[in-house]
């Protein structure tokens, strides 16, 4: 995953760039993410299904290579010098469909890979290969199109694909539960199912309208180029190491807690984490020099790196593993929903009331989204992980 991601950030960031250089309107890198966000939002749903029903390591094997194949259309479509802004679009938009499935396939398929004690470093060792691409993957894109140009960046993403499909190879079989209730398969009722499950289960639903409330109020990556060039008055380098620094606070965390042999109080130390990072997010906005606002963005990486590591620890062993897929998908419509829909509420807070306001704001929110779901479900400051385990299906 760590070879895989890298290549993944890679080619986002050079995306990015492309689009650039084949327009100046600046509402095209928009359409980017409209193009990545309604395909989940419609497959998603689907793609947790099918993760509970199908086998999860044959899917994984099935999207992976489907987005290899985007990657090389792109790099074929750059090389010959005929892409244009639809291209992009269509396949960016094919390879969120991808994500759809594979995100519910590759999650679910956690538990099924290790002990249910031992979940909670596996997460942190997955977040530790997710940062870490977020650290390499967008150097490597300026690198690569410095160097060797804007073809390449596709063509190496693809390449890294075969680092997953390599490891699914050398796993073998893995084992996991089938849904064999009336709602089995891919359907309306079998979906209804999922999101019924989440509702009447307050431990999961709280975490994820917590990730989604702290997301939407804290979510300022929009605004970091306003603050590089207007406030810290920094320029293109110190930049890179702004956009850098909430990777290397999360690795940092990750790594921590990866080597830890339990953790107790989780309840507890989710909410602190998630206050710590509307804590940090306000002191990212009274920021006024370059140190400042490197310290401050990193302790909002590593803040939130320990709350996603409990979260999903939470979710994974408090649910069934024959209908963890679909609890997956609708986690990633609120892990997906809460950042994209938090960059517009910063823009248009920005443009009212300045970006440092903006983001102050938005730490304050953060906060007040904790304290209640902490009032609302007192059962997560309650919840110390060493409940009863429902997830089934995990490793001996």
């Amino acid at each position: 995953m760590a070879i895989s991601l890298a290549g993944s950030q890679m080619q986002v960031w050079a995306l990015f760039w492309h689009i650039r250089t084949l327009t100046p309107e600046p509402i095209a890198l928009g359409g980017v993410g409209l193009a990545r966000i309604l395909p989940i939002i419609v497959f998603s749903l689907v793609g947790g299904a099918v993760a509970d029903v199908a086998n999860r390591r044959r899917m994984l094997f099935i999207t992976q290579s489907l987005m290899a194949l985007v990657a090389g259309a792109l790099a074929w479509l750059t090389f010959q010098g005929t892409i244009d802004l639809w291209h992009i679009y269509a396949l960016t938009a094919l390879q969120a469909v991808a994500i759809s499935f594979d995100s519910p396939a590759r999650q679910s398929m956690v538990p099924n890979l290790v002990p249910a004690r031992d979940l909670p470093n596996a997460f942190s060792m997955t977040s530790i290969a997710s940062q870490m691409g977020a650290i390499v993957g967008p150097a490597l894109s300026g690198l690569v199109i410095a160097y060797w140009g804007q073809s390449y960046t596709y063509l190496i993403n693809a390449v890294t694909y075969l680092a997953v499909i390599m490891a699914l190879i050398m796993m073998g079989s893995v084992p996991q539960q089938v849904d064999l209730t009336k709602h089995a398969g891919v359907s309306l009722p079998a979906i209804r199912e999922g999101v019924q499950f989440i509702l009447h289960h307050p431990i999961i639903l709280s975490t994820m309208l917590l990730d989604f409330f702290a997301t939407f109020f804290s979510s300022a990556n929009t605004l970091m180029p306003i603050f590089a060039r207007d406030i810290l008055h920094v320029g293109a380098i110190a930049y890179g190491w702004l956009s850098a620094a909430q990777s290397i606070g999360a690795v940092a965390a990750a790594a921590i807690i990866s080597q830890l042999a339990e953790i107790r109080r989780q309840g507890l130390i989710f909410l602190a984490s998630v206050i710590a990072f509307g804590l940090s997010t306000i002191a990212f906005g009274l920021a006024r020099t370059f140190v400042w606002a490197m310290l401050a963005l990193t302790f909002i990486g590593a803040s939130d790196s320990v709350s996603t590591i409990i979260r999903n620890t939470i979710r994974q062993l408090q649910t069934p593993d024959y209908i963890r897929g679909r609890m997956t998908s609708v986690n990633q419509i609120f892990f997906m929903g809460g950042p994209q829909l938090g960059e517009v509420e910063a823009g248009v807070a920005a443009q009212l009331i300045g970006a440092p306001l903006a983001v102050v704001t938005g730490g304050l929110g953060c906060i007040l989204a904790v304290a209640w779901v902490a009032h609302r479900f007192p059962l997560v400051r309650a919840y110390n992980g060493d409940e009863p385990v429902l997830a089934g299906a995990t490793a001996d």
